[in-house]
């Protein structure tokens, strides 16, 4: 299932959150993007009809198996994107927010071939 840009988004931001605490809550997830409650908890609907998030019986937000593989791959994009970008010499700041555009909307191949290029060439241990 392809997801648009915005539902990436949230998967990423809901798994990064919930790095850090096992309660995410709407208002978590509207902080971290600056976005207003009521468009997060559309969208987030929207990734719980896709099967890709579930809300417990406390109003906390977690992903399913299938939303977390999703996050995942999305996380590992950004952050090998971010190091690659640093490595060249951009500032961390402008690594980060570039990297968030294009983890989107890079092909499996090509990243695979980054992936590769990095670890053998020491930018990446993993």
């Amino acid at each position: 299932m392809a997801l648009q840009e915005s539902g990436e988004m949230y998967l990423e931001t809901i798994y990064v959150l919930s790095k850090k605490t096992s309660a995410v809550r709407g208002i978590d997830i509207a902080d971290h993007l600056g976005y207003s409650k009521p468009s997060v908890s559309r969208a987030v609907g929207l990734l719980k009809d896709e099967g890709l998030v579930e809300k417990d019986a406390e109003g906390y937000y977690k992903l399913t198996p299938a939303g977390e593989k999703m996050a995942k791959n999305i996380y590992e994009r950004h952050t090998v994107l971010t190091k690659l970008l640093m490595d060249l010499g951009v500032d961390e700041k402008t690594a980060t927010e570039d990297a968030c555009r294009v983890e989107h909307y890079i092909s499996d191949t090509t990243f695979k071939a980054i992936k590769k290029h990095m670890k053998t060439h020491g930018g990446l241990t993993s």
